[in-house]
This record gives structure tokens, sequence and C-alpha cells, in this order.
């Protein structure tokens, strides 16, 4: 019983601090819409940009921005990968690139974009050696 309960708190936690990236920014949007939220949009170059993946490592994957996240954004990826094994479909990388476009037109790896519901920028950065704590602060600050 005990074995049981214990696994059972594992699935829990796992499940209650997982995030909810969104990849069709359109879909966001109207989430965004029917829960109050802005959108937090990552430009990230997942296997090859080692900012990025310092930022997931260290930010993106913290209990505090998970926490944090889930009440207030709706979190949107897109993502730029550049091995082989790693790659997209067509659909998503013309997304990406669409997305790229008009929100990330000069190329930054990482680049966070804070928008509203609407897909009006509110501000953005990039990569910051700091605390989850203070990270969430700067995106706060965007606004």
């Amino acid at each position: 019983m005990k074995k049981i309960l214990i696994i059972l708190f594992i699935l829990f936690a796992n499940i209650s601090f997982s995030q909810d990236w969104k990849y069709d920014f359109e879909e966001a949007k109207k989430v965004a819409v029917a829960e109050g939220k802005d959108i937090l949009m990552v430009f990230s170059g997942s296997d090859w940009c080692a900012p990025c993946i310092r930022l997931d490592k260290n930010i993106w994957q913290s209990e505090a921005f998970i926490k944090e996240s889930s009440e207030k954004w709706i979190l949107v990826k897109v993502n730029f990968p550049r091995k082989k094994s790693n790659q997209l479909s067509d659909n998503q990388t013309a997304h990406n690139r669409a997305l790229a476009e008009k929100y990330n037109n000069e190329g930054s790896f990482p680049l966070v974009v804070l928008l509203n519901s609407e897909g009006t920028i509110f501000g953005k950065m990039g990569f910051k050696n700091v605390s989850p704590d203070e990270y969430i602060k700067m995106i706060y600050a965007l606004k």
C-alpha cells in the first residue's frame, strides 16, 4: 500500500508541475483570451543554441517558473532545431518561420517575447544568467 501511495504521489507531482507549451500561436491566442492571460513566446534553437539550452534547464524547468507561468501566461515555444533527428514537420517549420518574420526579425536566440492575448508585443529580452525568481521579475518588467 505504501508503494502505491508513493507512486501516485510521484505521478501527481509530475502532472501538477508540468508545463503546457503551445506550438500553434492562433490556438495560444484563443486560450489567452479565454483565460485572461498574456502570452510568453520563446524562440529557441533547442539542439544547437547553448544559451537556449541553459534557459530551458535553469529557468523554464524550474519550479518557480512552472508555478508562475501556469497562473499568469500561455507559453508558446517557437523552436528551430538543426539536427536532422530533431526536425519538425514541414507545417510546424513554416509556422515557426512566419512567427519569426513577425516577432523575431532580428534573428535572436533565445528570444523571449511577452505579448497580450491579441499578439501585441509588450517587450522582448534574451538570455540572462540570473535566478528563476529574477528572470520572472524581468518578464513582468517587460509589461
